[in-house]
């Protein structure tokens, strides 16, 4: 099967069968993503562990949930951990609408390029995602995008790791990064 308008999500499934990597759509663009390294999944999860306990009644992280872009089901992405409303846990769709999403993690590969990175954060803010959280453990830092509008965020927060992570409403509370594993250089 080739890409083609109209098919791509199709295509995006056959090749997860196949290689069991993970396929998003971002833009029309398939992007393909191997299966995380321990750095990388260590990073989500400590990043769960300190966010699931202090969330407010309503409100539950979960991992492997895409959203889609805005009314195309066909352009979507799937964040590494994602806060929504725990009706979630109930919903028979694939794809979580993105005025839900409370917050958005992307912790990044070993191997992503500057460029994928940037498409990533704008496809976000195209969305309308709230907030999102890109998480760099190549270089030990973080970033913080808030307010989204028209494809880009007008808020952000930089911050090394060590540095606290202060979360927006309705978390009102920050993040340990100090805890946060960094790739090692070969």
């Amino acid at each position: 099967m080739h890409p083609r308008p109209g098919n791509l999500r199709a295509v995006a499934e056959q090749i997860e069968l196949a290689t069991g990597l993970r396929v998003q759509i971002l833009g029309g663009n398939l992007v393909m993503s191997p299966t995380p390294r321990g750095k990388h999944a260590g990073t989500i999860r400590r990043l769960r562990k300190q966010i699931e306990p202090r969330l407010i009644p309503g409100l539950a992280p979960y991992e492997v949930s895409s959203i889609p872009m805005g009314d195309d089901p066909d352009d979507y992405c799937t964040p590494d951990l994602i806060i929504l409303p725990d009706a979630w846990d109930q919903d028979d769709e694939w794809l979580a609408d993105p005025h839900d999403v409370e917050l958005a993690v992307e912790v990044i590969s070993k191997s992503e390029k500057t460029r994928q990175i940037t498409d990533k954060n704008s496809w976000y803010a195209a969305a309308e995602v709230r907030t999102l959280l890109v998480v760099d453990p190549r270089h030990g830092r973080w970033t913080l995008f808030t307010h989204p509008r028209d494809g880009e965020y007008l808020g952000r927060l930089d911050g090394s790791y060590g540095d606290e992570l202060p979360l927006p409403e309705p978390f009102g509370f920050s993040l340990d990064t100090g805890c946060l594993p960094t790739y090692e250089d070969r």
